[in-house]
């Protein structure tokens, strides 16, 4: 008998294999100079391609959306042609690719964006946020954040522009569609939450002026691709990057309720994931549930047990695992056997070559296993 999480279904116009997703993760490989995808990567993700579906690391939609060292972009040809090989890897697996466009805002620093000021919602820092540059060696510096500064209506307007054409890039590299990144403290999510926002035109201020951007981006987004291929990941309740709301509850079933009308394919809400942190209300899941019609996709310390519990329960279609996938290439076949999980190296998750990234085995090649 086939498990809910292991049973197919359909994402706009493609078929997935099972319902578990690859979530985005930075993993800083991107070749330099240019933060161009390349072999290694293209390695990495056909190697878990048994995932229904694989949500590329953020990938920066202009020079200036880039929040830390050695990560992909999305907007010049040379990156392009370099995602093209990664989608073409993914797909000879028989495996799915979206690519999550991101623009990290405040999270950065000068020297990630060629000297300039960072920008945001508004001129507020980040507190106690560090990002980490490029100090010349294969471990990778952290410093703290500045203070950026409030973004214009023509920086919006411009910014709207840049998702756009990161979306039609993404489309001419191969990749079966995109995930908006509106969560985790990023530039998005720092015009949705309250407290990151202190404008007063259209697009601070009340909650319809807050969520304002998000829907300008994702209808430009729908425009370009059509709504089949455009997802959006929302982070209601963590408060990572220095992001707080007043009343998450209310902002993000109101966000979820924007993304519906626009007909997205599917919304993906990344719960608080640290230890002991609490676990995101049924009643919220509910009223998301209610609210949103597409595919509902959660991410954060999930098993295998507990996603199939989430699945049956009807409140959730997919389910995301992170970090298992990094030291677990195998990681459906895995979960599906009973098999236990390898653990990572966090000192390996950001920079360096093919340690950490590429050397993890599968449960039948490791050699205390025999099959």
């Amino acid at each position: 008998m086939t498990t809910p999480l292991f049973q197919p279904m359909k994402l706009g116009k493609i078929t997935l294999q099972n319902r578990i997703v690859m979530p985005p993760m930075t993993r800083s490989r991107a070749s330099q100079p240019g933060d161009v995808a390349n072999d290694l990567m293209a390695t990495y993700y056909a190697q878990r391609a048994t995932a229904g579906l694989i949500v590329s690391e953020g990938t920066q939609i202009s020079a200036t959306a880039k929040g830390y060292a050695w990560t992909p972009g999305i907007y010049t040809a040379e990156q392009i042609a370099g995602w093209k090989k990664v989608t073409d890897a993914v797909h000879a697996e028989g495996g799915a690719i979206f690519a999550q466009l991101w623009h990290v805002g405040r999270v950065t620093h000068p020297e990630n964006i060629g000297g300039q000021q960072p920008v945001s919602s508004s001129a507020i820092k980040a507190e106690n946020v560090k990002v980490f540059l490029d100090n010349g060696t294969d471990e990778p510096g952290f410093v703290d954040v500045v203070e950026p500064r409030a973004m214009t209506t023509e920086d919006i307007k411009q910014v709207v522009a840049d998702y756009r054409q990161a979306a039609l890039n993404a489309v001419e590299a191969g990749f079966d569609g995109i995930e908006l990144h509106a969560a985790n403290g990023y530039l998005i999510n720092q015009f949705i939450d309250s407290e990151a926002n202190n404008r007063t035109d259209e697009y601070g201020g009340i909650l319809k002026n807050r969520l304002r951007f998000l829907d300008e981006v994702v209808a430009a987004m729908v425009d370009a691709i059509g709504a089949d291929r455009v997802g959006v990941r929302l982070a209601p309740l963590t408060t990572l990057n220095g992001t707080v709301d007043a009343n998450p509850i209310e902002t993000y079933t109101a966000a979820a309720a924007l993304l519906n009308k626009h007909n997205i394919v599917y919304l993906h809400i990344a719960e608080v994931d640290w230890d002991d942190a609490p676990d995101t209300p049924i009643s919220f899941k509910q009223a998301l549930r209610d609210t949103y019609e597409g595919v509902l996709i959660y991410a954060g310390r999930y098993n295998g047990e507990k996603a199939e519990q989430a699945i049956s329960d009807g409140l959730a279609d997919m389910i995301g695992f992170g970090r298992p996938f990094v030291s677990n290439p195998d990681l459906p076949e895995r979960i599906q056997n009973g098999y236990p999980l390898a653990d990572h190296d966090p000192s390996t998750l950001f920079g360096g070559a093919e340690k950490g990234l590429t050397d993890y085995p599968t449960y039948n090649e490791q050699p205390t296993y025999s099959k």
